[in-house]
């Protein structure tokens, strides 16, 4: 795990705030991930470009960042194909059920006040601490 650097943290996250006020002010859309990939799939959605554009450059921008210099670690991923399976399986019911994902809950939703995103985030956190504590203490680790 890298160290915690507050400036690039604070960069990283300004650089949040730009992008998706930039695309709800040129676009009027969110930038939730759940919702950018959901359209995309949806048979009749129509300018797509936008949506494409922005999934690889999430893709794309780790792999930039080390062409660059940047350092930064490989994810650890589980052991079991069928744990990282059912890991996937389970954030994907859990967007549906929520409307959306971390991202667009947790940074378009609470910035435009959203009491369902607010709600959203506040359970996302709340499970995530839980699963953390289960995983590290729970399960023998």
């Amino acid at each position: 795990m890298t160290p915690f650097d507050p400036i690039s943290a604070a960069i990283g996250g300004a650089l949040i705030g730009l992008a998706v006020t930039l695309l709800m002010l040129l676009n009027g859309r969110l930038a939730g991930i759940s919702g950018v990939m959901g359209d995309l799939l949806e048979p009749g959605t129509l300018f797509k470009g936008w949506r494409v554009a922005f999934l690889v450059g999430l893709i794309a921008a780790p792999f930039l960042a080390k062409a660059a210099g940047y350092a930064y670690s490989a994810p650890q991923m589980p052991e079991s194909w069928a744990v990282a399976i059912a890991a996937g399986l389970l954030v994907g019911v859990g967007t549906r059920i929520s409307n959306g994902c971390t991202s667009g809950h947790g940074v378009c939703g609470i910035a435009r006040l959203s009491p369902r995103s607010i709600v959203a985030t506040m359970v996302f956190m709340i499970v995530a601490a839980v699963v953390v504590w289960i995983t590290r203490h729970g399960m023998g680790g």
